[in-house]
């Protein structure tokens, strides 16, 4: 009675959009890594100042914004792509179509992430007064 090779079919979407998820770990994972800070006291070595500028900080938000608003919009895309070709595909074997269709919401989501790399590569540590 239950197509077990529907069920696993019924999975991609579901994968893909946990795909997004790690898109964002990657952003934060490079962004932190740009944060450091420095001792400012050097006779005792006590306390920190952060090595990071405002410029640097609005262009972190920029880049974290981009990669998470374009992940909202591809997990959207995915979802409702997914439902109604999860639904198709169980009346009609249409699966290429399918993930045809979770392959191009996907992109929007990679499309924010190449953006968000490029914004996070760029910055220099400025230190402003």
């Amino acid at each position: 009675m239950y197509k077990t090779d529907m069920i696993f079919k019924s999975l991609i979407p579901i994968i893909m959009a946990g795909i997004l998820g790690i898109y964002g770990l990657i952003v934060s994972v490079i962004i932190q890594a740009k944060v450091q800070y420095t001792s400012y006291d050097k006779m005792y070595g006590t306390g920190a100042q952060w090595n990071y500028s405002m410029f640097n900080g609005f262009k972190h938000l920029a880049a974290g914004l981009c990669c998470g608003l374009s992940s909202l919009a591809a997990g959207l895309a995915i979802g409702v792509a997914g439902d109604a070709g999860v639904r198709a595909n169980a009346a009609k074997d249409i699966y290429v179509g399918v993930i045809l269709m979770l392959i191009f919401a996907e992109a929007l989501g990679l499309y924010g992430l190449i953006i968000s790399i490029v914004l996070s590569g760029a910055s220099n540590n400025i230190i402003t007064g």
